[in-house]
């Protein structure tokens, strides 16, 4: 029986990497302040990374240990090779990440010189055998494929190294995301992982005498999200090693609930009624509609979004934060911060060391008088079924009306 693929889930910041572990990724991949393509998203520090290992060995669903792949995956200039070299160093001598992923021939070099094992990024847009075999003469252990692939193009190019492959998450209308809109509009490169997703917007299309076009759909540059799990089982015969799920700027609910459906997903295989209960729950955070992408065959005008803010059908509201934890009551002390809180109300409790726990309020107390109801200003009393800390924020969970 071949080996599961990989789970490979996005950490973002300390509690979506706790929510990946603990809903059963295999590895998770993060980047730092720097050289990252995703330099908008909390990231870590690089004295961080002790801590992260230390949660990716002991938090893991079914005690399972996590992998740790570190992105720097950027364009590098001359200036920066030093500073590339003292990071990968650390990394090295502490045994801080598992793997680099990277394109850019000096993070290559650099990681065999200090025989740290690297990932080829999808930066590098492998899609072919003779591309992948050239990465595997240099010494990659394995090669993020270009996204355009279709299901029998990734047959082919996993017969010659191990891959990995996209399988939900944010597509990106420019070739494997090497973008140039963000950084000729606003000096902010896609390639330096700055992208301000200009793609993202709705556009008039215009000529010179001032005519336009009228547009079905102005998001013209905008793709729905990728989802694989109807067809999951055609992706895990295609000799793939890792699948991988977008998101390290998405939040920590996002991580949570995705690494959990595809985890189930790898497990089994899914009836059609729990595909489609699955489905419901993708849909329940942040999503811009679902696409094949590739893999089936060329993307056609449905494959585009059409929404401006996320179809999602759930989204969260900050009302509170934890003053102190009572592990013996296993209860809070909330201070409300805005809107009110009700019993019956469902909630995210987030925290750098708490992740994210999901709950529905059963009781409220407020001058130790039971209350139905928190309003901003006021200190609570609120149980729990789990461990909190001081400072973890609480969020009620909102649903669009059907």
């Amino acid at each position: 029986m071949k080996n599961k693929p990989e789970l490979l889930c996005p950490a973002g910041s300390f509690p979506s990497l706790i929510a990946a572990v603990e809903n059963g990724a295999d590895a998770v991949y993060l980047g730092l302040q720097e050289f990252s393509m995703r330099a908008l998203a909390h990231n870590f520090k690089l004295s961080d990374l002790k801590k992260v290992r230390e949660i990716c060995n002991t938090r893991g669903l079914n005690k399972r240990k996590v992998k740790i792949y570190l992105t720097l995956n950027t364009i590098i200039y001359d200036n920066e090779i030093k500073k590339i070299e003292n990071i990968i160093k650390k990394v090295k001598k502490d045994k801080l990440a598992d793997a680099i992923i990277c394109w850019d021939l000096s993070v290559i070099e650099l990681s065999k010189k200090y025989k740290i094992p690297f990932h080829i990024s999808t930066q590098a847009s492998i899609a072919n055998s003779e591309s992948a075999k050239f990465y595997e003469k240099l010494g990659a252990e394995r090669a993020v494929l270009a996204r355009e692939l279709n299901i029998s193009q990734i047959k082919q190019i996993s017969k010659t190294i191990k891959t990995e492959v996209f399988i939900h998450g944010a597509m990106c209308v420019s070739v494997s995301g090497r973008c140039f809109t963000s950084q000729f509009l606003f000096n902010k490169s896609a390639n330096r992982g700055e992208c301000l997703q200009p793609c993202r917007r709705a556009y008039t299309i215009r000529d010179e005498d001032n005519n336009e076009l009228v547009l079905e759909n102005n998001k013209v540059m905008s793709p729905k999200d990728l989802c694989v799990l109807p067809f999951i089982e055609k992706l895990k015969k295609a000799g793939i090693t890792a699948f991988k799920i977008e998101g390290r700027n998405r939040s920590p609910e996002y991580v949570s609930v995705v690494t959990r459906v595809y985890r189930k997903a790898l497990d089994k295989s899914l009836t059609k009624e729990e595909i489609k209960e699955s489905l419901e729950e993708l849909k329940k955070v942040y999503n811009r509609g679902f696409s094949s992408g590739f893999y089936l065959g060329m993307p056609t005008s449905d494959d585009f979004s059409s929404s401006e803010t996320g179809e999602q059908k759930e989204s969260k509201k900050l009302v509170g934060r934890i003053e102190k934890y009572w592990p013996k009551a296993h209860a809070v002390s909330l201070k409300m911060l805005a809107g009110s809180l009700s019993v019956g109300n469902e909630i995210y409790i987030i925290g750098k060391q708490t992740g994210i726990k999901k709950m529905k309020v059963e009781s409220l107390e407020f001058d130790n008088k039971p209350t139905k109801e928190a309003k901003k200003g006021q200190e609570v009393g609120m149980k729990l079924h789990f461990e909190a800390k001081k400072g973890d924020e609480v969020y009620i969970i909102i649903r669009k009306p059907k």
